[in-house]
C-alpha cells in the first residue's frame, strides 16, 4: 500500500539504519519498526511492576531472602 507519511528525522535515520542492515526497502523497515513498537505497547501491561509507594515489588518466590543473601549480592556488585 502507498501512503506519505511526515516522520521524525531521527526516526528516519533509524528506518533507514534498518533498512540497510536487513536489505529491504524502507517501507518495509518502517512496517516493521511500526509492528515491534505495536507488539511492545500490547505486552507492556503484562510486563509492569507493580509498586509499593516508590518501590517495585519483587514477583513471590518460594525462597526466604536472608541478610546472608544481601551480603553476598553487596559482595559480588562491589558495593
Amino acid at each position: 500500500m502507498r501512503t506519505t507519511l511526515s516522520i521524525a528525522q531521527d526516526a528516519l535515520l533509524v528506518a533507514r539504519r534498518l533498512a540497510e542492515r536487513d536489505r529491504i526497502s524502507l517501507g518495509d523497515a518502517v512496517s516493521e519498526l511500526v509492528r515491534s513498537g505495536a507488539r511492545a505497547r500490547i505486552a507492556e501491561p503484562a510486563q509492569k511492576q507493580k509498586l509499593r509507594g516508590r518501590f517495585a515489588l519483587l514477583p513471590a518466590r518460594d525462597e526466604v531472602i536472608t541478610i546472608e543473601h544481601v551480603r553476598e549480592l553487596m559482595e559480588r556488585e562491589g558495593i
